[in-house]
């Protein structure tokens, strides 16, 4: 799960910021250096994948901003390359199978999808846009457990107030409803509580 998470990660994020252009070809070049594709390109050229000149990187960035389909098709080859990368590490001073097998990334393939990662956390998850939406959200959430939290029985839905009763009153069953819920849920919830025009007693929580 965790090689997985990576490959989406570094992969799948990374097309998403593409296709709605928070990532800049500038942005690429800067974090994704020739040097972190060099396996990479080998393993493709090794596979006839490409018809690539003498600039193999400048090849692969040119897909990558190309229209969708050049787009699409070095996406599938990235995937391709750390699915294929992927090997078992055994772990002998552990017996038991569940702990002593785990999946890891080739070291050679590692060094490019981290590069990948640093550029979509650095140019996608931590720009202003992002974190605008992340802070209203954590604002969200703190406000909704807080109303809850000051009055259980009053706001909580009838079967997690029993539920908080049984448990003594613990505030993880409170955090374990708000943690369950959708966005659109939360949303819901929130303006119910805190908008004056929102929210109707046929609602249903």
């Amino acid at each position: 799960m965790d090689v997985s998470d990576d490959i989406a990660f570094g992969v799948h994020d990374l097309e998403d910021a593409l296709a709605l252009s928070l990532i800049t070809r500038q942005d690429f070049e800067q974090y994704v250096a020739p040097e972190a594709c060099g396996y990479f390109l080998d393993f493709v050229n090794s596979r006839k994948r490409t018809t690539s000149g003498n600039d193999a990187y400048g090849d692969l960035a040119a897909m990558l901003f190309g229209s969708a389909a050049p787009r699409k098709h070095a996406i599938s080859r990235l995937v391709g390359y750390f699915v294929q990368h992927c090997l078992l590490e055994d772990k002998t001073e552990f017996e038991e199978p569940l702990i002593r097998y785990r999946a890891a990334m080739d070291p050679s393939a590692t060094v490019l999808l981290k590069a990948l990662k640093k550029l979509v956390y650095r140019r996608v998850i931590r720009s202003p846009a992002v974190q605008h939406l992340e802070f209203k959200g954590q604002q969200m959430v703190v406000a909704v457990f807080e109303a809850f939290a000051s009055e259980p029985e009053a706001f909580l839905p009838r079967g997690t107030f029993a539920l908080f009763e049984r448990e003594g009153g613990d505030m993880r069953v409170i955090c374990d409803h708000i943690a369950g819920m959708t966005d659109s849920y939360l949303l819901k919830t929130y303006e119910r509580l805190f908008s004056p025009r929102m929210g109707s007693v046929f609602d249903h929580l």
